[in-house]
């Protein structure tokens, strides 16, 4: 797998489009998951200490369909 970041934000913003790839059968891990955890006051969107959000580069096109709704609806 080579894995691709496609979204930075706090742990639940990144665990809420986790749920939302996995549904449409896009396998999606966390990274840096326990920063967000232990201090989320500090994850910042897509900021420090982020948690970050990584597919699979052939989930990618895929995956950006995704991103691209779900961040539409946390602005």
């Amino acid at each position: 797998m080579d894995p691709i970041v496609v979204f930075a934000g706090t742990i639940m913003q990144a665990e809420m489009l986790k749920s939302l790839l996995e549904d449409t059968e896009v396998e999606a891990f966390l990274k840096d998951e326990a920063m967000g955890t232990i201090a989320p006051w500090q994850a910042s969107a897509g900021g420090a200490s982020s948690v970050k959000v990584v597919v699979s580069k052939n989930d990618y096109e895929k995956a950006m369909l995704v991103v691209a709704e779900f961040e539409k609806n946390i602005e």
